[in-house]
């Protein structure tokens, strides 16, 4: 299944192909392909392997897939993507990685709203995401993409979770 590529006003989410998650997890990018410093990191190693994963026993996932954060120039600077298709409730989970070098400049946020709208356009009714409780940076760019504070896990020590309502499919 082809995917096309989601343009931002700075960003490319480019999505992967089996061939190039498998390139991604061996740390082995094409001739003239660029890479930050820093990629891929160990989050973008545990989505692209779990992405593979999925492939392998499900198969091709659709728009609910990880995808490549890169800049405009083609530099790719993080990852971002879903945790799997929609569950019985239409809710998707997401996650996303920009490389240290390029943090704070609002990339994951753009990312994330980017995301948000493939899921709203695929059907999906609600996006969660989720982080330490110590990773304020991170809380603020579900804040920036519209995601609203739904809770804390168990006993205050586990993950903070946000979401955002998409809405019924077709509404």
């Amino acid at each position: 299944m082809k995917i096309e590529t989601v343009a931002t006003a700075r960003l490319l989410l480019c999505p992967l192909t089996v061939a190039e998650g498998e390139r991604v997890v061996a740390r082995a990018p094409l001739p003239g392909e660029r890479w930050a410093g820093g990629y891929p990191g160990v989050g973008d190693l545990a989505s692209v392997g779990a992405f593979l994963r999925r492939c392998a026993e499900d198969g091709d996932p659709g728009v609910y897939r990880t995808y490549q954060v890169r800049l405009r120039d083609g530099l790719v600077v993080g990852g971002i993507g879903f945790h799997g298709p929609p569950g019985a409730d239409g809710g998707v989970t997401v996650g996303y990685g920009i490389v240290p070098g390029e943090r704070g400049k609002g990339y994951a946020s753009e990312a994330l709203a980017a995301v948000i709208g493939i899921a709203r356009d695929a059907g999906a009714t609600v996006l969660r995401g989720d982080a330490d409780p110590a990773n304020v940076p991170s809380h603020r760019v579900m804040e920036r993409a519209g995601m609203r504070r739904a809770g804390e896990g168990d006993g205050g020590g586990g993950l903070v979770r946000f979401l955002v309502e998409l809405g019924e499919p077709g509404a």
